[in-house]
C-alpha cells in the first residue's frame, strides 16, 4: 500500500507590520526588539528542525513544500532559496514537487522572483485580498492597489509556473462594484489560480476591538453570501472553476496540490514556530514565539509545545468536514445509514447533489457548507453523545 502525500510547511513569523484583522502567530520588528530573534536566527532553527524531521520521518521524499506566514518575501530570496536547499538536501523532493511561497506584493520584485525560480520554487501565492483602496485601509494592508497585479504579472514573467493572488470579500465599506472591480484585476494579472476568503472578526485582533466600539460594523453574511456568487459568476466565466469552497483553478495542475494534502488525509511536517504537523493521525504544534522555538531547538532539539492523538470519531469527523468542501465531494460509503437519510434530505432541500455514489455541495450548499457538514455529523449513529 503506498504511503499518502508528504508536505513540508514551514512558518516564517515576520511581518513588516501587523494587519488589523489578522491573529496569526507573526511578528514585527518592533514585538521582537531585545529577544535575540532575526531572520537568520530563525533559519538556522529552521534547518536544526528539518535535521529533526529528516531522522524522525526516514527516507520520505516531499511531494509539496509550502512556505507561509507572516511574509516570507520579507526574508528574501536567498533565505527563502535557502531552506528549499536544505529540504532538498535532508529528504529529496519527489518528481514533480510542487513547491510554494506566499508573499507580500510590496516586498517583491522582477529579481526576487528570478531568485524563486533559480532556488526551485514552481508556485507563488500573492496577498491581494482588494483593489479598491479604501478597503485595503479597513484591512490595514500597505501595499498600493497596483502593486498585486504587477507582482503577479512579474512573477509569470519571472517563469512561475503557477500564480494565485489572495481575495478578502466582505469588507465592512465593501460596495459590490469595489469587489467586482477587485476580480476585474485579478483577471487582467492572468494568474490561474484565486483564492477568496469571506472576512472574518478574529478575537483580539484591533478590527475586533473596533466593531466591539462601534467604529465598525460587523461583516453581515447576507452580503457575503451576495459576494460570493459574484466572485463565482466572473471566475467561472473567465475559466477557473471552483475546487474547494474558498478556491479556483485554471486547470487540475493549478490546483494547490499542498492544500490538498491537508484536505484529503495527507501527512505533513510543520516546520518553524507555532507551525502544525500531522503524521498518521497523531498532530502536534510548536512553542509560538521565534525565540523560544529556537532555543528550545539549541537546548533539547525539540521545540513541540503539545500534541493529540486523534481518535477514531475525530478523524472520521475531520474527514466528512474536508471532503465535502471539494468539488469531487463525499465519498456515501463513509457515512452510515443515518447520516445518508441526512444527505439525501439536504439534496432535496438543494444543498447537495448527490451522483454516482458521492454528495456534491451545490452552490447554495457551499454558502452553507458548515451546516451541511453539522447536519450530516449529528445525523450519524456514530456521532459522540
Amino acid at each position: 500500500m503506498s504511503r499518502p502525500p508528504f508536505g513540508i510547511y514551514v512558518h516564517v513569523p515576520f511581518c513588516a507590520s501587523r494587519c488589523g484583522y489578522c491573529d496569526f502567530n507573526t511578528y514585527t520588528a518592533s514585538e521582537l526588539q531585545g529577544s535575540g530573534s532575526s531572520p537568520d536566527t530563525w533559519l538556522e532553527a529552521v534547518r536544526r528542525e528539518l535535521a529533526r524531521a529528516r531522522a524522525t520521518v526516514g527516507d520520505r521524499p516531499v511531494d509539496t513544500v509550502f512556505v507561509g506566514g507572516g511574509t516570507p518575501s520579507l526574508i528574501g530570496a536567498e533565505r527563502l532559496g535557502a531552506v528549499l536547499a536544505t529540504i532538498r538536501s535532508e529528504f529529496g523532493l519527489a518528481p514533480g514537487a510542487e513547491v510554494t511561497t506566499e508573499s507580500n506584493p510590496e516586498s517583491t520584485s522582477p529579481e526576487f522572483f528570478a531568485g524563486l525560480v533559480e532556488a526551485g520554487y514552481t508556485r507563488v501565492s500573492l496577498g491581494m485580498q482588494s483593489a479598491a483602496p479604501h478597503v485595503l485601509r479597513i484591512l490595514d494592508r500597505r501595499h498600493t492597489p497596483g502593486r498585486a497585479v504587477d507582482a503577479a504579472r512579474e512573477a509569470r514573467a519571472a517563469g512561475i509556473a503557477h500564480v494565485n493572488l489572495d481575495l478578502i470579500y466582505a469588507t465592512p465599506g465593501e460596495t459590490t462594484a469595489d469587489l467586482r472591480g477587485s476580480v476585474e484585476a485579478v483577471l487582467s494579472a492572468g494568474v490561474d489560480h484565486v483564492s477568496a476568503y469571506s472576512l472574518i472578526v478574529e478575537d483580539g485582533t484591533a478590527m475586533a476591538r473596533k466593531v466591539a466600539r462601534g467604529e465598525l460594523p460587523a461583516p453581515d453574511d447576507d452580503v457575503a453570501a451576495e459576494r460570493y456568487e459574484l466572485i463565482d459568476d466572473l471566475l467561472s466565466a473567465a475559466g477557473l472553476r471552483w475546487y474547494e469552497v474558498s478556491n479556483w483553478a485554471s486547470s487540475a495542475e493549478a490546483r494547490c496540490r499542498h492544500n490538498l494534502g491537508y484536505w484529503l488525509d495527507g501527512d505533513w511536517w510543520g516546520v518553524g514556530p507555532g507551525a502544525h504537523s500531522h503524521l498518521a493521525g497523531r498532530r502536534w504544534w510548536n512553542v509560538k514565539h521565534p525565540a523560544r522555538y529556537a532555543a528550545a531547538l539549541a537546548e533539547s532539539g525539540d521545540p513541540e509545545a503539545d500534541h493529540e492523538v486523534l481518535t477514531p470519531t475525530e478523524q472520521h469527523t475531520e474527514r466528512v468536514m474536508l471532503r465535502l468542501r471539494l468539488a469531487e465531494g463525499l465519498d456515501l460509503d463513509l457515512l452510515d445509514a443515518p447520516a445518508r437519510a441526512e444527505a439525501g434530505r439536504a439534496a432535496a432541500a438543494g444543498l447537495l447533489e448527490l451522483r454516482r455514489g458521492r454528495a456534491i455541495l451545490t452552490r447554495r450548499g457551499r454558502l452553507l457548507a458548515d451546516r451541511v457538514v453539522q447536519d450530516l455529523l449529528l445525523a450519524s449513529e456514530t456521532a459522540p453523545a
